[in-house]
């Protein structure tokens, strides 16, 4: 199936009209599940579901740029799904949007509030300073966040050993806590 898959992407490259078509099928349940897990890290009543996430990635993705293979094409989706998700986190804290007023039902009025999109987008600028730092840490990071991955899972999808992807998780932690929460 990997082959394939690189087959196919090459095609979607190569501005193949029905390689697209092929694509989804073979790699929609594990966008899915990526999308599934994203999204049970997100507020009640976030106006995407993993279905949309899956779709609008996958809008993004296609014909946007050349994968060389399978990995590459998942690190993009992961990416893909992080800024679908920190725009509308923009979006959402827009004064014309609401500003920082959130819709409640009477069943919420006493549940813990969920975390709010300011998180989001203070994850997403830190990210953009791990980028800068180390890029393969930051890779790391989004296949494990936004994309649900296991440290094992994301070891292999970016051709590292177990314990040196391990050692950038830690590593990316303590920048992340570092540069959230102001501790440098």
């Amino acid at each position: 199936m990997m082959n394939e898959v690189t087959h196919i992407l090459n095609a979607v490259a190569a501005g193949e009209p029905r390689a697209a078509e092929q694509l989804l099928p073979l790699l929609y349940d594990e966008l899915r599940k990526l999308a599934a897990a994203q999204m049970a890290r997100e507020r009640p009543g976030h106006s995407l579901n993993a279905t949309a996430l899956v779709h609008e990635a996958y809008l993004r993705l296609v014909g946007e740029q050349r994968f060389e293979n399978r990995r590459h094409f998942f690190a993009a989706a992961a990416e893909a799904m992080r800024r679908i998700l920190v725009e509308n986190a923009r979006r959402k804290q827009r004064q014309i949007h609401g500003g920082q007023m959130h819709r409640r039902t009477l069943d919420q009025i006493d549940a813990a509030a969920p975390a709010s999109s300011d998180d989001l987008l203070a994850l997403d600028e830190a990210l953009k300073k791990l980028a800068a730092a180390d890029a393969t840490a930051a890779q790391l990071v989004d296949l494990r966040f936004f994309a649900g991955m296991t440290i094992p899972q994301a070891a292999e999808l970016m051709n590292l050993s177990p314990r040196t992807a391990d050692r950038l998780w830690a590593y990316a932690r303590a920048f992340l806590h570092a540069e959230i929460y102001g501790e440098k």
